[in-house]
């Protein structure tokens, strides 16, 4: 999202959510307070669930694992002037090319072939998802947010019925497809670990946090420093004036929601190569929508998307500590505090922007009159 005040970019990616995150856990704070739970006890034991211990720290990474890539294919689509939703229907599809490949092929080739190919399966799987609604979007003037949506829809609707009809072993009852190879399986960090000669505990993180780390410096570079990436910025901010340019809208919004699209793709990865080991229903839970409130609060940067979700991934982990550990302290209460960083860094972001962009204007004004 361009900075709409004047005010550093680095006050304006940092900044500001660390305020909107501040006002969030404190309002958490008071409600955690009315039901009669101490919010420092509910805090410690959420951070030391979430980065007391490597098993903590490695259900946190995984997380945010998953929240990087469907932050990343926000945060491209928004840059072009759009806002796609779509984010759970495109991990969806990505999961389903991961299967399909892996089913086909896992027992063939080796892992050194074979992982390389779910990766490009997932990424061209969630790209042909998202370019349905881009298409319509550009050439029949559908509103991309309604066919996101739809397509959500529809993507979990073929998921079960591949699932149920086609790739569900014959006598099982389980709606779940067979076991990947284990050459399609994506290594887990402890069994690196252990391969090296170092203990660590199990964990769900798996080098997808490697791949998801590589998207971002991808993204940053596509955005900002390569001529398509300006095209997808310039159409976002002016469609016309990049019109008159010489640019083509339509091919800068087919072209931001194939990436997105494929960024979303990627979560396959991380959930079904790199943990269930087969594809399940409604692998993605929620995961495309979490993604909307990662790229807000990132402020639509891969810097600030990584910083997000690792906020989120403390949040999902630590949360179900704390609704272990406190009682009266339910897994609704987390969602309750997830909802509040929510609204705090993506509603209520406007509303403290102007502040600092105030209180900069005075500092340099002030600086400036010095010198």
């Amino acid at each position: 999202m361009s900075q709409p005040l004047n005010m550093p970019r680095w006050m304006d990616i940092v900044l500001l959510p660390l305020w909107n995150l501040a006002v969030a856990l404190l309002v958490a704070g008071i409600v955690v307070r009315v039901i009669g739970i101490s919010p420092t006890e509910a805090l410690s034991v959420l951070l030391n669930g979430a980065l007391g211990n490597l098993r903590g720290l490695g259900y946190s990474l995984y997380y945010a694992t998953t929240f990087i890539f469907t932050g990343l294919a926000v945060a491209v689509a928004i840059h072009a002037g759009l806002f796609n939703i779509g984010g759970e229907g495109q991990a969806t599809l990505g999961g389903v090319g991961v299967a399909l490949t892996a089913l086909w092929l896992g027992a063939k080739l080796p892992a050194v072939v074979v992982l390389p190919l779910l990766v490009i399966a997932a990424a061209l799987f969630g790209m042909l998802w998202a370019a349905i609604p881009a298409y319509l979007q550009a050439w029949r003037g559908s509103h991309i947010v309604i066919t996101t949506i739809m397509f959500n829809f529809l993507a979990a609707a073929l998921n079960g019925y591949l699932l149920v009809n086609w790739l569900r072993p014959a006598g099982s009852m389980s709606v779940e497809s067979a076991e990947f190879a284990e050459a399609a399986r994506m290594p887990a960090l402890h069994q690196i670990a252990a391969a090296m000669g170092v203990e660590m505990p199990s964990s769900p993180l798996n080098l997808s946090l490697v791949i998801a780390l590589l998207a971002c410096v991808f993204v940053g570079w596509f955005l900002w420093k390569s001529a398509a990436g300006y095209a997808v910025r310039a159409v976002g901010s002016a469609p016309r004036a990049a019109h008159y340019a010489g640019m083509h809208p339509r091919a800068q919004v087919m072209l931001a929601m194939a990436l997105s699209g494929a960024l979303a793709g990627l979560v396959g990865i991380n959930e079904i190569s790199g943990v269930q080991g087969k594809l399940t229903l409604d692998f993605v839970a929620g995961a495309g929508f979490t993604g909307i409130a990662v790229s807000l609060m990132g402020r639509n940067h891969p810097v600030g998307i990584i910083l997000a979700s690792l906020l989120f991934g403390v949040l999902y982990q630590g949360g179900v500590e704390v609704s272990f550990e406190l009682q009266g302290f339910s897994r609704e209460m987390v969602v309750t505090a997830q909802g509040l960083i929510v609204l705090f860094s993506g509603a209520m972001a406007t509303v403290s922007a102007p502040m600092f962009a105030r209180l900069y204007a005075a500092f340099a004004k002030k600086g400036g009159a010095r010198g």
